[in-house]
């Protein structure tokens, strides 16, 4: 039953969402067409990198706890991982939207790009010896000033609020991933590529690079989003 492992946290991670997908308040679903595209064209970028990094030893797949289906180097689960956890999160962060209509953290947006870019950039530099490190301080940077070049504030107060929250299961998702609960890590990381510090049994970096893949896809999502909105207005 462990080769089951990793499918079920997946199946786990979408499993509330997708069953509260249709309800006729938050009415994900209707937000498909937006957000398809932005897990898609983010899953891509992301597994491209994924790829790489099992590659060259950043990281690599325990055979003990998935189902030995792998395609381009990476477990079929891995490709899952890029489709369920983006939907739940940003159910996450619709759910929010509809319950707290007032942007609480609006005012931390900009405070937000303005010193966490310059730090990422110069924390990157600091350690271009750890290649998990650095790239996912680029990145996350990178994800940043894209975000605010395209939208400004607007959406910023939203990704915080979101983020904050999502990192509850994040850590649980991500704890079990990296063996808090199992005898055996499922994602087993190089610690000469990263700083081994550890937040319960996940990686410190993963913090960052859980911001970039809630934000990328958020930022396509309000992207596509408001396109439609545009164009609708325009109509009439």
């Amino acid at each position: 039953m462990e080769k089951f492992l990793y499918l079920s946290l997946n199946l786990f991670a979408i499993s509330y969402p997708l069953a509260r997908s249709f309800e006729s308040r938050v009415k994900y679903s209707k937000q498909w067409y937006a957000l398809f595209p932005a897990i898609l064209i983010t899953g891509v970028i992301f597994l491209i990198w994924d790829h790489y990094f099992t590659l060259w030893g950043v990281w690599e797949f325990n055979p003990r706890y998935n189902l030995g289906y792998s395609f381009f180097g990476l477990p079929l689960e891995e490709w899952l991982f890029f489709l369920t956890v983006p939907y739940a999160c940003i159910f996450i962060y619709e759910v929010l939207i509809y319950f707290f209509p007032k942007d609480i953290f609006k005012p931390a947006g900009k405070p937000l790009v303005f010193v966490l870019v310059p730090l990422l950039i110069g924390f990157g530099f600091l350690h271009l010896d750890k290649m998990y490190t650095s790239v996912n301080a680029f990145f996350a940077a990178a994800v940043l000033i894209l975000h605010f070049v395209i939208f400004g504030d607007k959406y910023l107060g939203r990704f915080i609020f979101a983020y904050l929250v999502v990192l509850i299961p994040f850590f649980l998702c991500n704890g079990i991933l990296t063996g808090g609960m199992t005898e055996e890590p499922v994602v087993i990381y190089n610690n000469s590529e990263n700083l081994g510090i550890r937040i319960w049994t996940v990686p410190i970096e993963d913090t960052v690079y859980n911001l970039s893949l809630l934000l990328l896809n958020i930022s396509i999502f309000e992207f596509i989003r408001s396109r439609k909105t545009f164009h609708s207005s325009k109509s009439l």
